[in-house]
């Protein structure tokens, strides 16, 4: 990067270089209208969004974003954009990724005019956490329900069992059974972006050729429900379904573990959205009961946690790591029964944010299991 760059400070707001000598006009006026990330994973890989407008159209020799650390040393996101046209109506780059060291950081836009110049944008803190422990999680003992037994599992230690225990091409909880974009969703499910390996199972989300009825380009992605399978395995009142994940970090990533039955039936184990990384959220649909439960020891991208679900007659608990974090005091009735749903959603935008790339996302699970 030029040296010019490197001494220019990053935290003035749009405002701009002074003409250099025998300039015939000064630089237009260009606004950072958005910058991230704000956070990382160390050893993460993530690449860096920038969108900008200005005063009026011209063509900018380098487009790109900073990244300077505690000392003052350059370390920005590769793959800066050249000869790019800015106009008033904006212009969005995104950068190649990279990793970062655990740390605070100045991230910053900058761009440089046709004759050298370089102009830096307003800056952000940075901030990347340190990377989670990938350790392959060891199995828990059982249920905090006392006196209960493991009636039904899968530890994923074979080929997803198709057909007999999971089904994972369509839901009725899906509008359309295999895709449903009135849920602010981009899914189009794809039973082939659940594999195993080592008794983990791996979800996958990618960009599918499937255009959704409202214009948008679907993603294949990965979903488990025991709905339709020969099995055709329901929790019911009592019983204590657990499972243990490692969240995903893209953007766009929306795992969860569920239920649903005849049109609702909904208990929402955890639902999970990287741009909240250690926040689950808990949801009772069928009668009434929610929690956003935080807790950054226990929730990061990449970092395994056991989530569980007590169905209870008159409150549904929720326990994570096997420490129960919240009851809702409602409780589902004693008629309660519904599939079982573990999948990776796409988000389509609305409340979270959408995939900002063609990246794949990722979820592993290490178990799903049912104690009554």
């Amino acid at each position: 990067m030029s040296p010019a760059r490197l001494g220019v400070a990053g935290a003035a707001a749009a405002a701009l270089l002074l003409p250099l000598a025998g300039q015939a006009s000064a630089a237009p006026s260009v606004t950072q209208d958005s910058l991230t990330p704000t956070t990382m994973t160390a050893g993460v890989a993530a690449s860096a969004r920038l969108t900008v407008h200005s005063s009026s159209c011209f063509t900018a020799k380098t487009l790109g974003v900073g990244v300077r650390d505690a000392a003052g040393n350059n370390l920005d996101f590769p793959g800066n954009a050249s000869n790019v046209r800015i106009c008033p109506s904006g212009v969005k780059f995104t950068s190649g990724s990279r990793t970062l060291p655990a740390g605070t950081y100045t991230i910053f836009g900058f761009w440089q005019e046709s004759g050298g110049a370089w102009h830096n944008l307003p800056s952000k803190k940075l901030t990347v956490g340190a990377a989670p422990s990938t350790a392959t999680p060891t199995p828990t003992s059982g249920s905090p329900i006392s006196g209960q037994s493991l009636t039904w599992s899968d530890d994923f230690s074979s080929s997803i069992a198709w057909g007999s225990k999971w089904v994972g091409d369509t839901s009725s909880s899906y509008r359309y059974g295999d895709h449903n974009p009135d849920d602010n969703k981009l899914d189009w499910l794809d039973q082939s972006k659940v594999t195993t390996s080592g008794g983990i199972a791996t979800f996958t989300a990618q960009p599918s050729s499937h255009t959704l009825e409202n214009g948008k380009q679907a993603w294949a992605t990965g979903l488990l429900t025991t709905e339709g399978s020969s099995g055709g395995f329901q929790v019911k009142t009592g019983d204590y379904a657990e499972t243990r994940v490692k969240p995903p970090s893209g953007s766009g990533a929306w795992p969860a573990l569920w239920t649903w039955k005849d049109g609702n039936g909904e208990i929402d184990s955890f639902e999970y959205h990287p741009d909240n990384p250690n926040l689950l959220e808990l949801t009772n649909h069928v009668t009434s009961g929610s929690d956003y439960y935080t807790d950054s020891g226990a929730i990061a991208p990449g970092q395994w946690v056991t989530i569980g679900t007590h169905y209870g007659a008159g409150s549904v608990d929720w326990y994570v790591n096997g420490k129960k974090v919240y009851s809702d005091g409602h409780g589902v009735g004693s008629d309660f029964s519904a599939y079982l749903i573990l999948n990776l959603s796409v988000c389509a935008g609305q409340y979270h944010p959408a995939p900002s790339g063609s990246t794949p996302l990722t979820m592993q699970a290490d178990y799903v299991r049912v104690y009554r």
